[in-house]
């Protein structure tokens, strides 16, 4: 069965938020719909603002909208999107 490497920009609300404890929201609610994160990174992006990267994995029969839905009903989290989708071959 193939995987879907997915790579996704998380905005968050606003300056004051932990960004740790965002990332730990944020991989309880992608593993609760299957996927799991491999990996974060933190892109600045004015002002002190910083946006997460995640990498994550998520089987490929799995629609990858259900991450962005997901994490956009997240508290902390402004949007989300996806900016690479790669598939892989276990």
């Amino acid at each position: 069965m193939g995987v879907a490497l997915i790579k996704l920009k998380i905005m968050p609300t606003c300056l004051e938020i932990d960004l740790d404890v965002l990332k730990e929201k944020v991989t309880l609610k992608i593993a609760e719909v299957g996927g799991e994160v491999t990996k974060y990174e933190e892109e600045p992006i004015a002002f002190g603002l910083k946006a997460l990267i995640a990498y994550t994995r998520l089987p490929e029969d799995k629609d990858s909208s259900i991450i962005e839905n997901a994490l956009n009903d997240t508290e902390g989290v402004s949007s989300s999107d996806i900016i690479d989708y790669r598939r892989a071959v276990e």
